[in-house]
């Protein structure tokens, strides 16, 4: 890619660019895009990281489930943790 690249952007967001500049929160335009890309990066970066420890614990409940280490659910018994969860959050508001 080159150095420079010109883009089409709307207006709402062109206007945004330009608010962030005159507040004196950015140097130019270039600044305020080139941190939206960088944030946007990183995001993605950690989304990847996230999906991949995902996966390392899933795995871990197969191989646990593979070897016989997990143990039935009680429906009865989530639903009750659940339901005094609930309650106890209700009761704070």
């Amino acid at each position: 890619m080159s150095e420079s690249a010109n883009v089409s952007i709307p207006s709402d967001l062109e206007q945004f660019i330009n608010d962030q500049v005159a507040t004196g929160a950015y140097a130019s335009a270039e600044h305020v895009v080139r941190e939206a890309l960088e944030r946007l990066r990183e995001r993605d970066k950690t989304r990847a990281t996230r999906g991949e420890e995902l996966r390392q614990q899933i795995q871990v409940g197969v191989d646990q489930a593979d070897a016989g280490e997990c143990t039935p659910l009680d429906i009865g018994v989530i639903k009750q943790k659940a339901r005094a969860t609930w309650m106890r959050q209700q009761a704070s508001q």
